[in-house]
């Protein structure tokens, strides 16, 4: 008998950040006519699911991250209206739309934080965490705590209209919410939730989903980077004493109502606490963003001390990402890119002239046989790359590496070495700031990769005559068409891909990467060469072998092509 499962399961989702997906106007910055614009395009992907980052009015201090009105567009995006049109040509196709939901802070503008801080009285000043400064041995002001930001500084940013500190996990533009209180939860409720719900969209990607419960005695944090005089806090804000009640709660008040997507960014987590977001029976989420696989390599605390990984480390980090689900009534997810991280080919494959494609593809072939809800950033699926290296730090905006460049010329810029570090530090955010899944989508070889026709916000790579999705649309042999297959195949062999076991079957090897799909008496072998070189082809198991598709046409029975990658079923 056939499984029903519900249908967020077996979607492929499609990520679009509208700053650098398709400008319309003019204008230089991307926009939702410019989105749908490309429906078609992403229809013809395979893709079940839109997720749209950030639309909301914002001042754009973290790329709409910082909220000043959940129930408005971004001028520069579009309108109300527009978005409502962009649901309805979304569904029309066939696919559904989900949206982000920024529920941990606001911006300084939104209008709750402006009665927030106008004086300690003001209803809503409990709506926002204030805490009074602490004064040192010399009687000097310093924040309440000894918190650092993920945008570096302090946690803590002093207001003189009330001689009081509010906090801000991110940036001092995002004062977070105070979740403790019971008419901030349910004004968020109606605003950012209900209010798009009833316009018809069909879930929501939650930001930050394991930071709203703060540990209420705000104690100081141990010291991890004894160099800076503020520190990683998460122990304090991370899964926190209330975080399940809060997600219950909203669940029961509002997407209970609907039938609805929901996945939730937790990054980090134990198995037993996964399952306290994820599994059915809670009534929390549907799935979890984890970020085993993209940060492998990279310090937690802090991305760009980058002490780098193996390919072990890199099957290891896939296992403990999707393993927790098994024999529980849990969902998982699976990506390799998104807004906040560098592209894969640069990250995880090769992405030189010789090799950019093929290993492109041995990464399509990889993502599309693991289990769980599948997620694809956009021009993904045309093999964009991160940033060239030759280029000056001048052309990185985004407000993480902007603020870790400039915290780092403050701590290091009269040491005699200051260039030697300096080069090093490049070298890391070359590799993993999220700036490289920024630069606009290059879709012809036209000026500006046909991102717009002004003067784009932000530079587009200089590789747009080369990749582009006008060059790869009819090219049977393109990265994008891979893709194409690799999504049928995906929804063909349902039963083992998206819902299987997965048992890495070679987990020491430095070169290549093994593994089963198991779902009851069947089977499917992916094997995938991860290196330059050519590898020998080893079957793991004792079976015979089906070829159902791989990323090289006429591939040699004994032998892995540099970055070949092939998946048979297993007999």
């Amino acid at each position: 008998m056939t499984v029903q499962h519900p249908w967020w399961k077996e979607s492929t989702v499609y990520q679009i950040w509208p700053a650098s997906y398709k400008d319309s106007k003019g204008d230089g910055v991307g926009d939702i006519p410019g989105i749908i614009s490309t429906l078609d395009h992403i229809k013809s992907l395979g893709v079940d699911v839109i997720w749209l980052s950030p639309m909301y009015d914002s001042p754009q201090d973290d790329m709409g991250y910082d909220i000043s009105d959940y129930e408005n567009v971004y001028p520069k995006y579009g309108t109300v209206d527009d978005m409502q049109k962009l649901i309805d040509e979304t569904h029309a196709r066939g696919m559904k739309l989900i949206l982000d939901l920024v529920i941990n802070h606001t911006s300084t503008e939104h209008k709750w934080f402006k009665e927030s801080k106008s004086s300690k009285t003001n209803p809503k000043r409990d709506w926002y965490i204030w805490k009074p400064a602490r004064y040192d041995a010399d009687g000097n002001r310093q924040p309440p705590t000894n918190w650092g930001s993920y945008f570096s500084g302090s946690t803590w940013t002093y207001d003189e209209t009330t001689d009081e500190y509010y906090l801000h996990l991110f940036a001092e533009s995002q004062p977070d919410l105070n979740w403790e209180n019971e008419e901030t939860r349910n004004a968020i409720y109606k605003s950012a939730l209900t209010f798009w719900y009833e316009k018809g969209v069909d879930g929501f990607r939650i930001d930050t989903a394991g930071m709203y419960s703060k540990v209420q005695s705000y104690p100081d944090a141990p010291i991890e980077f004894p160099d800076s005089p503020y520190q990683p806090c998460k122990m304090f804000h991370q899964s926190g004493p209330r975080i399940h009640e809060f997600h219950k709660e909203m669940f029961e008040k509002v997407t209970s109502k609907y039938d609805a997507m929901t996945v939730g960014e937790v990054g980090h987590s134990t198995r037993e606490d996964a399952l306290k977001y994820v599994s059915a029976k809670e009534k929390e989420m549907n799935m979890m963003f984890l970020f085993d696989v993209v940060e492998v390599g990279s310090n937690p605390s802090d991305r760009f001390r980058y002490e780098g990984f193996t390919l072990s480390d890199f099957k290891k980090a896939f296992e403990s990402q999707g393993s927790f689900i098994e024999g529980t009534d849990a969902w998982s997810t699976v990506f390799t890119e998104n807004h906040d991280q560098p592209r894969s080919i640069t990250r995880f494959g090769n992405d030189s002239s010789e090799f950019r494609v093929i290993s492109g593809k041995a990464l399509a072939l990889l993502q599309s046989t693991l289990t769980g809800t599948g997620f694809i950033y956009q021009g993904q699926e045309i093999g964009m790359v991160n940033l060239p290296r030759e280029w000056s730090i001048d052309e990185y905006q985004d407000i993480n590496t902007v603020n870790y460049v400039r915290e780092f010329k403050q701590k290091y810029g009269n040491d005699a070495d200051y260039n030697k570090k300096f080069e090093k530090l490049m070298d890391s955010i070359n590799l993993v700031a999220r700036d490289h899944a920024r630069s606009p989508v290059q879709w012809d070889d036209s000026a500006n990769g046909g991102f717009t026709s002004g003067t784009p916000w932000t530079r587009v790579h200089d590789n747009y005559k080369e990749i582009n999705v006008k060059s790869q649309t009819n090219d049977p042999n393109s990265l994008l068409s891979f893709w194409k297959k690799a999504l049928k195949f995906r929804k063909e062999y349902k039963d083992l891909f998206i819902h299987g076991l997965f048992r890495i079957l070679d987990v020491g090897n430095k070169e290549t990467f093994s593994f089963l799909k198991v779902n009851g008496d069947q089977s499917a072998f992916i094997t995938i060469n991860f290196s330059d070189k050519p590898q020998k082809f080893v079957n793991h198991t004792e079976k015979k072998l089906e070829y159902i598709y791989g990323n090289v046409d006429n591939y040699n029975e004994d032998e892995l092509a540099p970055y070949e990658a092939r998946a048979y079923l297993t007999k």
